[in-house]
């Protein structure tokens, strides 16, 4: 197992669309896998998307009991996701703080829809099928957006309401953590 360096905004390869995962439960994938929690928990992360590290596979992990990042958030399950795909379970949509492993220091309110349903598979390939709402629901089209070559702030209607975490929260009580 190995902790990757993290690619900060900026690096084109986070820019690339993701090429689905063609063969499930290799030693490769497993191996991707193990590297992706180990990294993500290394940073402290909730999901981390595989072209976060520098690999163009549609690949997501993501899920923790409790969180310094986000002491307030509900617990997400620990979750494998491949070749996800996202339906929208209707129009609303809630804005609230963002950060990400890859624009580290800043945050930005970024709407996502309310309520989403989730397919793909795990790593041995079964079927994952779930309904998230929430920040369940954020964190999952957060990371999937990563597939789709976008970051956060690409999502960003209002830009008075995105800068650094020390500069939008001078107060480190109250300051969303990227």
């Amino acid at each position: 197992m190995a902790i990757h360096e993290i690619l900060k905004m900026g690096d084109p390869r986070l820019l690339r669309i993701a090429k689905p995962v063609l063969a499930f439960n290799t030693p490769a994938l497993d191996e991707l896998i193990r590297d992706m929690f180990e990294t993500m928990a290394a940073a402290e992360g909730v999901g981390l998307a595989a072209p976060q590290i520098g690999v163009d596979l549609a690949v997501v992990v993501m899920g923790f009991e409790s969180n310094g990042r986000y002491p307030d958030a509900p617990a997400v399950p620990e979750t494998i996701l491949v070749n996800p795909v996202i339906e929208v379970l209707g129009p609303e949509e809630e804005e609230d703080w963002e950060g990400c492993l890859s624009v580290p220091g800043m945050n930005g309110v970024v709407p996502r829809f309310s309520r989403i349903r989730y397919r793909g598979f795990d790593a041995q390939g079964q079927a994952i099928d779930r309904i998230a709402e929430g920040f369940h629901a954020r964190v999952v089209q957060h990371e999937c957006d990563h597939l789709i070559g976008k970051l956060y702030p690409m999502r960003i209607r209002d830009f008075s309401r995105f800068g650094y975490s020390s500069s939008l929260f001078p107060d480190p009580a109250t300051r969303p953590r990227d």
